[in-house]
């Protein structure tokens, strides 16, 4: 029996990373300068709002993401059907490393829709946070 791949924890993208550090030195701009309460109010709130529209962006990219990579996933498996044809005796045996290559793809492409899956479960929209 083979034993499950251990499982690693998944961190940010770095282009996630670096969009909310830009938010977060903007905000630290903003607080430094004198501004009247009104004004600093309405900053804050367009900066609450740019901030939950990018989070929103990011988690529909990683959806769409998933999507695709099980899109691809279900268009390799079709070609894995010539496995129930096979027999033991195959004359040709680079039909085997063939089809080797798809399975090794599929689990490249199953990783990619874990990561895709796992950053979207660390974001938490803004009226959850």
């Amino acid at each position: 029996m083979i034993a499950p791949a251990p499982f690693h924890h998944h961190h940010a993208p770095p282009e996630e990373q670096r969009d909310a550090a830009v938010i977060r030195r903007i905000r630290t701009v903003i607080d430094s300068v004198e501004l009247d309460c009104e004004c600093r109010a309405r900053l804050n709130e367009a900066l609450a709002r740019f901030s939950a529209l990018e989070e929103q962006r990011t988690m529909r990219q990683h959806l769409v993401l998933a999507r695709q990579h099980r899109e691809r996933i279900k268009a390799i498996v079709d070609f894995l059907q010539e496995v129930d044809d096979l027999m033991i005796n195959e004359p040709d045996r680079s039909v085997y490393t063939e089809l080797a290559l798809l399975f090794e793809e599929i689990a490249s492409i199953a990783t990619e829709g874990a990561a895709s899956m796992h950053s979207l479960a660390d974001l938490r929209p803004e009226d959850e946070a």
